[in-house]
């Protein structure tokens, strides 16, 4: 079972915006691709079709507080969180530390809840428990490791 991610990305220059700041739009993706990476450190896909069974994950909630910038060529780590783990949904928190500073300093903290869904014969989603298959392989973090 698993509580914790960490992926490091480099701010790339197309990430910036006309300031040679990283984009917040950014940030978003960020969190999205280590939550990705976190799920494949499991055994795990997003991706519907790759779990048995077949379950997707769409975003119901994001949010992101901003500290300080990050620029070009900064090599930020990505700390992701369980928060918390529900019988359809699970939530993350985003710690964004920037790894070239000194001392290396956090910019950034996000947050982000999916839901569980399963798709039906006609097309539309409807929330499902998440498979054991799955939630076994996950838990939420400590208290102390989200403040």
């Amino acid at each position: 079972m698993s509580y914790e991610f960490k992926a490091i990305r480099r701010v790339e220059f197309s990430d910036t915006d006309m300031a040679g700041i990283m984009h917040y739009s950014n940030f978003f993706r960020y969190m999205e691709t280590a939550e990705h990476a976190y799920f494949r450190s499991l055994g795990l896909s997003i991706a519907r079709d790759k779990n048995d069974p077949s379950v997707g994950w769409p975003r119901v909630h994001a949010e992101c507080d901003f500290k300080l910038p990050l620029r070009f060529e900064d090599e930020v780590e990505i700390h992701l969180l369980v928060s918390e783990k529900r019988s359809k949904s699970i939530s993350y928190l985003f710690k964004f530390s920037k790894l070239n500073a000194t001392p290396v300093m956090e910019v950034a903290r996000g947050k982000l809840t999916v839901v569980s869904v399963a798709m039906g014969e006609d097309g539309k989603m409807s929330a499902c428990s998440i498979p054991p298959s799955i939630a076994d392989k996950i838990q939420v973090a400590p208290a102390e490791l989200l403040v």
